[in-house]
């Protein structure tokens, strides 16, 4: 019998967000996969775990996802500055093609020999997370296999309450955006009421000349690291240092 996957958002970083559900799921599975972006450094998805059940006993699967893009740059439209910064475009299929087929393989052979497994992932395994990539693959190699998504409280809600921000109320219109890609704010500030823009630290200072321009910089909030240790709100954008700029960080404008 084919052993099930549970791929279980693990939330933010607070284990206290960890949902019941989770939590009695991950104390059952002899086995876990836990994502990272380095080889050779560990998982943060992992740490939160660790710190509400013991894992002592249970085999752990390292999969390596490097951390760069993995949508197909479109070469006809690509992306145009205030909002791309550094040259990141150019990366490498293949090295990402090869990290994920040796996680699905990983994952796979523990899951024909009848081992329920579970993929953890920060934050909402729907929302921006590594599991989908492999999603469809792991159907190829057996289209009956069992697959249960545990819903985990996303950084996107954990921001919004500790901002203590409503994302949208009655008819108002939200957008979730990664930062990084984002070709044009300025359409999106006059298309939407609440504004989510995802992992602004490489480009945080193009938003803010944006945001000024649009006459919105007191109607945005930065968060960092929300639901861990060292979480940040800055009510005052303008505040904003270059030492509080991290991959775990958010910015929420509600007009």
């Amino acid at each position: 019998m084919t052993g099930k996957l549970y791929v279980i958002g693990v939330g933010p970083g607070n284990p206290e967000l960890l949902t019941l559900k989770a939590l009695r799921i991950l104390k059952e599975v002899s086995c876990i996969c836990v994502p990272k972006s380095r080889e050779e450094g560990s998982s943060f998805a992992l740490s939160i775990v660790r710190k509400v059940i013991d894992i002592d006993g249970k085999e752990i699967i390292e999969a390596y996802f490097p951390m760069r893009k993995t949508r197909t740059q479109n070469t006809e439209n690509p992306p145009i500055p205030p909002l791309t910064k550094g040259g990141e475009g150019g990366f490498k299929d293949c090295e990402l093609d090869t990290k994920w087929q040796e996680t699905i393989n990983a994952v796979y052979s523990r899951l024909d020999k009848g081992i329920d497994t579970a993929f953890i992932t920060i934050g909402d395994p729907a929302i921006y997370s590594t599991f989908f990539y492999l999603h469809d693959r792991l159907l190829d190699l057996n289209p009956e296999l069992n697959i249960e998504i545990i819903p985990g409280v996303s950084s996107i809600n954990a921001s919004a309450s500790m901002a203590k921000i409503p994302l949208g109320l009655a008819d108002e219109r939200i957008a979730i955006l990664p930062a990084n890609y984002m070709t044009d704010l300025k359409n999106a500030l006059e298309r939407f009421d609440t504004i989510v823009l995802m992992k602004v630290h490489k480009v945080f200072r193009n938003i803010l000349n944006v945001l000024d321009e649009t006459d919105l910089l007191n109607k945005a909030v930065y968060i960092s690291k929300v639901g861990m240790e060292d979480e940040r709100i800055i009510k005052n954008i303008r505040d904003v240092k270059e030492e509080d700029l991290n991959y775990f960080s958010m910015v929420i404008i509600r007009k």
